[in-house]
């Protein structure tokens, strides 16, 4: 097997502990978008695990509810359990320090498990892997824009540099969250979109985590190794946070590695029309279903419910279960105020 690193494991580390808020209704807290194949052969978590597959090790890192439904998407992998659910900062903080613990020399490939990908990850990924060994800093994939996306996050890259094994990176001179259309359209020449990529070793990524709001985990991590209660209170103790925000945002040691690939993030039912084959009125079809007179919408079903759309233009229409949801593509990721609502009344 071909390695990453001469003298270092490399370890991906698989997030998938999210439920999908955006994807709802077929992604809920008892059944996690991750766990679903949305057009593939596979689940989103076993494509990722077949991605990373060139990996030394792999880990899923879940939350507790999901972990004995990883082994049916994932059985090469181990699972570790985050304590409590506190989004992607705390998430990989913890798995920073376990995995710590568990491997000397460990350097940590950190990949979600809701994207789409298609080219060479591999290699972009193991590039990564070798710039955080050389640079010892935390380093993100970034993956050159197709069009001004107001829902992804940009890379603003510095000069350029290159290793002394000649990988190409550049330090973040910025990262752009989210930015409004108009920004977006400045961004595209000389950004990269923020792929959600790490790569980085438990000791830089902890290091850099001291500072921050992640700061209670960093101590805990550093302290009694043999009392991992310590490290679970802490986790339990901080309030979600993104890592975006919470470390990447704020270190003056991140870099950015290029990567050639196709990408998406398939966060929310829009991304769907990019993903799949649509048909001439520009429709994206998932499950049963039937458009007349209608043009790019996404309509998806569980099979459970055939789905009819008539004279239509621009619209998510997903049945699942016992559950619709209808609205307009372009306001996609408002779906989320629709759980937010959900769970206030603790029918999510």
């Amino acid at each position: 097997m071909v390695t990453a690193l001469a003298d270092r494991t490399l370890v991906a580390v698989v997030l998938a502990g999210g439920t999908g808020t955006r994807l709802y209704p077929a992604s809920r807290s008892d059944r996690p978008k991750q766990f679903r194949s949305f057009g593939g052969d596979r689940s989103l978590l076993a494509r990722t695990a077949d991605r990373v597959a060139f990996a030394d090790e792999t880990v899923v890192l879940t939350r507790e509810a999901f972990a004995d439904d990883v082994p049916d998407h994932a059985p090469d992998a181990d699972v570790l359990v985050e304590p409590a659910p506190r989004d992607t900062g705390p998430a990989l903080a913890y798995a920073a320090a376990r995995l710590r613990e568990r491997f000397d020399d460990a350097v940590l490939l950190c990949v979600p498990s809701d994207h789409h990908v298609r080219g060479d990850f591999a290699g972009a990924a193991r590039r990564a892997a070798r710039v955080a060994d050389d640079t010892d800093g935390l380093v993100a994939m970034g993956v050159e824009p197709t069009r001004p996306a107001t829902g992804y996050g940009y890379v603003e890259p510095g000069p350029e540099r290159e290793t002394a094994t000649g990988d190409a990176y550049a330090p973040v001179a910025r990262f752009r969250e989210k930015p409004d259309r108009g920004t977006a359209a400045d961004l595209v020449a000389d950004c990269y979109w923020n792929a959600g990529v790490f790569a980085w070793t438990p000791d830089a990524f902890l290091r850099e985590c001291r500072d921050t709001p992640l700061g209670p985990i960093a101590a805990a991590a550093d302290g009694d190794a043999a009392d991992p209660a310590a490290l679970r209170d802490a986790v339990e103790a901080v309030d979600p946070v993104s890592v975006d925000y919470a470390v990447m945002e704020r270190t003056d040691d991140a870099y950015v590695v290029p990567a050639s690939v196709e990408w998406d993030d398939l966060g929310s039912w829009d991304a769907l029309s990019r993903v799949l084959e649509t048909d001439a009125a520009g429709n994206a079809v998932l499950g049963d279903a039937l458009t007349v007179d209608a043009a790019d919408n996404v309509v998806a079903t569980d099979g459970e419910t055939h789905v009819a759309v008539v004279g239509a233009e621009g619209l998510v229409v997903a049945a699942y279960g016992d559950r619709v949801l209808v609205a307009p593509t372009d306001e996609a990721q408002r779906v989320r105020e629709v759980v937010e609502r959900l769970r206030e009344e603790g029918a999510f």
